[in-house]
């Protein structure tokens, strides 16, 4: 059997994905390089999140094939796939009844029975992400701001030091300025810590500001691939109505 390259984090080859007969990935090849930030863009439907789910075996394909760490997908025990990668929801998907530190050391906890261990860690996080521990630690996601939850998805995500993050829209539910300082942040982020990051949007701006390289979809395929300095010089259709919606910003 072929195995991926070792200079790829996620590879896909001609994979798919149905439901009860209904297409919704088809023919995904693509190959994530180790510490990009790859964006994968498109409007609702046109299988993002799928694409995402595919890599940590939420789901798996019904074609084809999806390496990790240049081993299949379905060779990996999901269990230790999904603990090896960082995953981000929108409005940070946390726990309502534990605390923003047990929320940020969930993961580390099922690895370290070591409860100094765990704080020591979940502290570190929430200060990375710029959240005073002492402040925050004991409140409960209900007690933040959509900002602050995010900023404790984020810490959580990367609690326990994966080299593959995906991020499902995590910053579309918030308010213009703190969608940007949290934008700025998780670039700096991704940068500093050496990161492989899969991220979903709907939004060019951010996917221009945050993407090493932009995946455009459209009905559950991949229609084009490239620099965000070369989208901008695209003459794909779908491509040019993005950019429009930058032009009707200014």
């Amino acid at each position: 059997m072929d195995v991926a390259s070792n200079e790829n984090h996620v590879e896909f080859r001609s994979a798919g994905y149905s439901i009860s007969g209904t297409q919704i990935l088809r023919d995904i090849d693509l190959e994530i390089r180790r510490g990009e930030t790859l964006v994968l863009l498109g409007e609702s439907g046109c299988g993002k999140t799928t694409t995402l789910k595919l890599i940590n075996r939420l789901i798996e394909p019904t074609s084809g094939e999806i390496y990790v760490e240049g081993k299949l997908t379905t060779d990996w025990n999901p269990i230790e796939l999904r603990r090896r990668i960082g995953y981000v929801l929108q409005d940070g998907g946390l726990f309502p009844h534990m605390t923003v530190r047990a929320n940020v050391g969930l993961v580390t906890t099922l690895e370290d029975a070591d409860h100094v261990v765990v704080k020591s860690r979940s502290n570190e996080m929430l200060l990375l992400v710029g959240l005073d521990p002492v402040k925050f630690g004991d409140r409960f996601p209900h007690e933040l701001s959509g900002g602050q939850r995010q900023r404790v998805g984020v810490a959580r995500a990367l609690a326990p030091d994966p080299d593959l993050l995906l991020l499902d829209e995590p910053f579309g539910a918030l308010d213009a300025i703190t969608r940007t300082n949290l934008q700025k942040e998780f670039a700096r982020l991704v940068r500093d810590l050496a990161k492989t990051a899969v991220f979903v949007t709907h939004d060019l701006h951010e996917a221009m500001l945050l993407g090493s390289r932009i995946a455009l979809m459209e009905k559950g395929q991949i229609v084009l691939l490239d620099t965000a300095e070369n989208f901008a010089g695209s003459d794909l259709p779908l491509a040019r109505a993005y950019l429009e919606t930058i032009s009707a910003r200014i």
